[in-house]
């Protein structure tokens, strides 16, 4: 039988994982920089593997080295936190109303946000009356081109972040009627950006058309999409106004000038 060793493998464990989180909770616990002596007592590791540890967290600036030899919680994770806490504050805002439109409309309303070439869908009120057969659960993802909130956010870059994106991607489809070419996805994003609005035609899953406003906060930036999901037969336009009220209402939550007229995307 062999020893076990002390020394770190080459490759990430959860072992690895559960020593960084000892590590975080320790410099955390501490206003000042902590020791790399008594961050090796606290968390029972040996220094040399601390050490290596916090040197990786380092150099993703999740810790600092004010000095040598002692170490604290790092910018990184201020950057990270108000990220999280930003997304949490759409949500907050976004939930009463949304629950109030879904009650109007009775079909399910979305909240979602990007992250990278995906929305994740955040929040959501549905109800099982909606005649719904699918509803994208929380935490879901999806192709922004493929989305009426995806492309709200293309929607909003630039022409070369967009053809970026469909080089990355290479506009993959779900569906017969997704777009799965250059030209198209930019007609469809000029027409985005003159209506303010987004639609997903049978895109994402046939038989379910949405369509989306977009949701600005103090900075007047685009941070989240509410979309309403529906059977392709059953949407109505009458609710656009709607949907485009509740988008207001939830960025007034979150600050944006309420003395703007309502937003389209440039």
């Amino acid at each position: 039988m062999t020893k076990r060793s002390d020394t770190l493998p080459s490759t990430p464990t959860v072992q690895v994982i559960e020593r960084m989180f000892h590590l975080l909770e320790v410099l955390a616990s501490r206003e000042e920089p902590v020791s790399l002596k008594e961050i090796s007592e606290k968390t029972g590791l040996h220094p040399s593997t601390a050490h290596r540890i916090l040197n990786d967290l380092t150099i993703g600036r999740f810790v600092d080295r004010p000095e040598a030899g002692s170490y604290r919680l790092g910018m990184r994770l201020l950057e990270l936190g108000n990220l999280v806490k930003a997304r949490l504050n759409v949500r907050d805002a976004a939930l009463l109303p949304m629950r109030e439109l879904h009650r109007q409309i009775q079909q399910p309303v979305n909240l979602s946000v990007r992250q990278g070439d995906e929305i994740v869908y955040v929040e959501r009120a549905y109800s099982e009356r909606s005649g719904m057969q699918v509803v994208r659960a929380i935490g879901g993802r999806a192709p922004l081109h493929l989305t009426s909130t995806g492309k709200l956010f293309l929607a909003a870059e630039e022409s070369t972040r967009v053809r970026a994106y469909a080089t990355r991607t290479g506009l993959a489809g779900n569906t017969r009627n997704s777009i799965t070419q250059l030209p198209l996805l930019e007609r469809e994003l000029q027409q985005c950006r003159q209506a303010g609005l987004a639609r997903d035609n049978e895109e994402l899953e046939l038989g379910v058309r949405c369509m989306a406003a977009g949701i600005y906060d103090d900075q007047n930036k685009l941070v989240a999409g509410l979309s309403i999901s529906a059977p392709a037969d059953r949407i109505d336009e009458g609710w656009v106004p709607k949907l485009r009220a509740t988008a207001h209402e939830i960025s007034a939550a979150l600050g944006c000038p309420v003395d703007l007229p309502q937003h389209s995307l440039r």
